[in-house]
């Protein structure tokens, strides 16, 4: 054993007794006789003292592996910090006790010092210090990243984490099942990764975007509750909240199970863990629910932020006989922000600056304030009449102190700016609940959509079931047509996504046929689902939590990469292991791959 004890588990009461300890050298302080070390391992840091006799007679470090028998003695100086080393010792009692340690009412006075693993003297960073590095730099060299505090406790957490779902999940009879890596390819809203066959030319696997297919087929198969912590595989553009390439999901599946079933579960499950392992305030269920259209209106966004109280309204038929010629046509919105009229014209001039960025795409921003006295100020106030002025109080709620920010646009369009301006008044006027989560589901999202090129499209889920089943998909519009899909929401984030999956093969077949595939296609596609359902499928639902996400959010990170051990950068490289790379001439034969770039 290369220790008795853990650095960070030495108490008072170990005092006198005689141990060894390894761990990595955090600080060295050289006060002329005395040496004293910070030795820090995953517990905590434990002090070192090195006196001048023991420098010059007992520290030792072991040579090469071949002369094992061989120890040398070596001068102190010799030992860098982030160095591996072990060393045998007695706890004494510190004569200056630091309260702010762990281990701060004894220190080891160290007999001997062995080298277990030399440290070059120039380390990329420091560690465990408030020094900014460069993201990129940090991923390279990630394995003395994790060695910094913040970092390497949230790893360990997010194994706690894991645990504590696996436990709630086995408590409410789920049974864990792990599913195939190397797949088909499924459309599930992003890109495959693909994987050629050697043996099987010509032919690919697709790392699985979701393991949906092989969750019903379990259902199928009279698997009653099914659970995993799924890999899952989708070449997306990266996110702060969204990791390039894999991530992480509680995926569970559970048979003859409505909607409100699964959100029984999800309110089981995901508060709990949350409370356990933050301070925050977390909504117990039922959560709120909230239509998928009313999402839109109120708050611009399918996965609002329910701390933020300022909500939007729709003004356009206020607004049809302005003669503010930017209101001319268009989708008005509004959002109030009572206390609002307190800012002054720097503030505004700010958030119509923000509105004009490309990432919120508005050509302006309308405002205007309703002092304390009641009178009209600023911006487009010339424009509101008394009588506008009186609906926006009486029906609108503004009152006097209010600031009013109108958005005009395209209506979805004038949707999303909306949304962007609430978020950022939210942040900027300080207006978000402190230390809670907000939980809500978004539900009766659209089953389908128009996609870039004017077609009809699956919105969410290709596997749901529409609300109406085969009667709403033979007789209405499909654009109108929803379905039994639904999104956790929480602070602002989508935390998991579900529905009611579609386990009729004739329904499934029609709902393909809208977005476009032929049956024939369907069966070339999806034909492990369409073949088994016609062996007596139950009726069967599921949701599938984002474990990055929630770990994110539990730990109060704005960044998914730091509850990652090893994650990939914006550009979806991975920098420590230098992913992707250039593989041999022969790699490629032997998977039948000819490059043409």
């Amino acid at each position: 054993m290369y220790r008795t004890k853990n650095c960070g588990e030495l108490t008072i009461q170990d005092v006198g007794k005689r141990v060894e300890l390894s761990g990595w050298v955090q600080k060295i302080r050289n006060l002329g006789g005395m040496t004293f070390i910070d030795l820090r391992d995953e517990c905590g840091i434990t002090q070192i003292v090195i006196n001048e006799q023991m420098q010059n007679e007992q520290i030792q470090e072991k040579t090469d592996p071949k002369n094992a028998n061989q120890n040398q003695n070596i001068d102190i100086k010799q030992i860098t910090t982030e160095s591996c080393i072990h060393i045998e010792g007695t706890v004494v009692e510190r004569s200056n006790k630091n309260p702010k340690m762990k281990t701060g009412e004894i220190e080891v006075i160290a007999n001997k010092i062995e080298t277990l693993g030399k440290c070059k003297n120039v380390l990329p960073f420091e560690i465990n210090t408030n020094q900014e590095v460069r993201e990129d730099l940090r991923l390279e060299y990630r394995f003395l990243d994790l060695r910094n505090e913040k970092l390497h406790n949230n790893i360990l957490m997010r194994s706690k984490i894991i645990k504590a779902f696996r436990d709630k999940m086995d408590e409410l009879g789920f049974t864990e099942i792990q599913t195939p890596i190397l797949a088909n390819s499924s459309p599930e809203g992003a890109r495959d990764y693909l994987v050629p066959s050697r043996l099987n030319p010509g032919e690919f696997y697709a790392l699985p975007q979701a393991p949906q297919q092989f969750k019903q087929l379990l259902m199928v198969a009279g698997f009653d509750k099914y659970y995993q912590i799924a890999p899952c595989f989708r070449d997306e553009d990266p996110r702060a909240d969204r990791a390039p390439g894999e991530f992480y999901q509680l995926d569970f599946e559970m048979s003859f199970a409505t909607q409100e079933d699964v959100f029984n579960v999800i309110e089981k499950v995901v508060p709990e863990v949350f409370e356990k392992f933050s301070n925050w305030k977390a909504d117990k269920g039922p959560f709120i629910r909230i239509p998928y259209k009313e999402a839109m209106e109120k708050y611009g966004i399918d996965k609002p932020d329910l701390r933020n109280p300022l909500i939007i309204q729709d003004v356009t038929k206020l607004f049809e006989k302005s003669e503010f010629k930017a209101f001319e046509g268009k989708t008005v919105k509004i959002i109030i922000v009572p206390n609002g009229a307190e800012q002054g014209r720097k503030f505004f001039d700010k958030m119509t600056d923000f509105a004009k960025t490309e990432e919120v795409g508005a050509k302006g921003l309308a405002w205007a304030k309703l002092e304390q006295d009641g009178n009209l100020q600023g911006g487009i106030s010339k424009f509101i009449t008394e009588e506008i002025k009186q609906k926006l109080i009486e029906e609108y709620g503004m009152q006097n102190d209010s600031a009013m920010f109108f958005i005009a646009d395209e209506f979805e369009k004038a949707q999303k700016i909306a949304g962007l301006i609430r978020i950022e008044l939210g942040k900027r006027l300080d207006l978000l609940e402190k230390d809670v989560y907000r939980f809500c589901f978004i539900v009766d999202f659209p089953m389908y959509e128009l996609s870039d090129e004017g077609k009809i499209d699956f919105s969410h889920n290709p596997f749901s079931m529409p609300q109406g089943g085969m009667q709403a998909l033979e007789n209405e519009d499909p654009l109108n047509i929803l379905a039994y899909q639904y999104d956790l929401v929480c602070n602002g984030y989508e935390m998991a996504s579900g529905a009611v999956r579609n386990h009729n093969p004739e329904i499934m077949v029609k709902a393909f046929e809208i977005a476009g595939y032929t049956e024939e296609e369907v069966k070339e596609r999806f034909g492990a689902l369409y073949n088994a359902f016609q062996y007596g499928t139950p009726p069967h639902a599921g949701a599938a939590p984002g474990l990055d996400r929630m770990v994110m959010l539990i730990e109060n990170s704005q960044n998914i990469r730091e509850v990652i051990a090893f994650p990939k950068n914006k550009k979806a490289r991975d920098l420590l292991m230098r992913a992707p790379s250039v593989v041999s001439k022969k790699q490629l034969e032997d998977v039948h791959i000819k490059l043409d770039i």
